[in-house]
């Protein structure tokens, strides 16, 4: 079977356990700081939240950021700033810039 031939429930059901899957990746990852994930891959946790509300508001759904956010971090994301995030470094803040810069 492709994915095309799933039904449409089949798909949301697994791209929501993918999703689920990812946040328990990502939970299981918490050395993993966002900067490198933004410098990696172009997303991080915060980009997840953005993302998750925007598809809510385009379900007519409003959801609060902050609630959304401690969903994606697994607790409210001050508590995992202040248990895991780490300063950034000159080497991923330069990394960062120069992508950034690319963009424009």
């Amino acid at each position: 079977m492709k994915p095309e031939d799933l039904s449409p429930e089949q798909q949301q059901a697994l791209e929501a356990a993918t999703f689920r899957r990812l946040l328990a990746h990502l939970d299981s990852r918490k050395d993993v700081q966002n900067i490198d994930l933004m410098n990696l891959a172009g997303f991080c946790r915060n980009c997840l939240s953005k993302w998750y509300v925007a598809a809510a508001e385009e379900g007519d759904i409003q959801l609060d950021y902050e609630s959304v956010r401690a969903r994606v971090y697994g607790m409210p994301y001050p508590e995992w700033k202040d248990k895991y995030q780490l300063e950034a470094t000159s080497a991923q803040l330069n990394s960062f810039q120069q992508i950034m810069d690319k963009k424009d």
